[in-house]
C-alpha cells in the first residue's frame, strides 16, 4: 500500500474529488492547509511597484510585498494499492497542471500497516 499526498490549489478541490471518485478512488482526506513553495518573490520589482505610485499602499500590497506569506492550499491524501499508484498521480496532475508556479507539489510513501478501528481488520482490509 502506499499514500499519495498532493497539495493543490484552493479552487481545484471540486474538479480534483469528482476526479478521483470518478475513477473509483472514493476514499480520501482533504484538509486546508497554509504554506508556500520555494519560489522566492523579487521584492525590488514590487517596491518599484509601489515607489511608482501603481499599487495602493493597503493590506493588499502589504500580502504582495510580505516575503514569507503563507498561501492558502488543500492536503489531499489517498491511500492506494502500489500498482493504483500511478493512476491516483496521474488523475491529480490532470485536474491540476496549470503550468503556473504553485501548481502543487505530490509525494508518494510506503503504508507498512492500515487497521480499521471498528473492526480490527489489518492491511488491504482496513482501507
Amino acid at each position: 500500500m502506499k499514500e499519495v499526498m498532493a497539495i493543490i490549489r484552493q479552487n481545484k478541490v471540486n474538479q480534483t474529488k469528482e476526479a478521483l471518485v470518478n475513477e473509483g478512488y472514493p476514499a480520501f482526506t482533504c484538509l486546508k492547509v497554509l504554506g508556500r513553495g520555494k519560489k522566492s518573490i523579487d521584492l525590488s520589482i514590487i517596491q518599484d511597484i509601489v515607489d511608482a505610485g501603481e499599487m495602493p499602499v493597503s493590506s493588499m500590497g502589504e500580502a504582495l510585498t510580505e516575503s514569507s506569506r503563507l498561501i492558502p492550499k488543500r492536503f489531499f491524501t489517498v491511500i492506494c494499492e502500489d500498482e493504483d499508484v500511478s493512476k491516483v498521480v496521474s488523475i491529480i496532475i490532470d485536474n491540476n497542471q496549470t503550468g503556473n508556479p504553485g501548481d502543487g507539489k505530490i509525494f508518494v510513501i510506503p503504508i507498512e500497516e492500515s487497521i480499521r478501528v471498528r473492526s480490527g481488520e489489518k492491511n488491504a482490509d482496513a482501507f
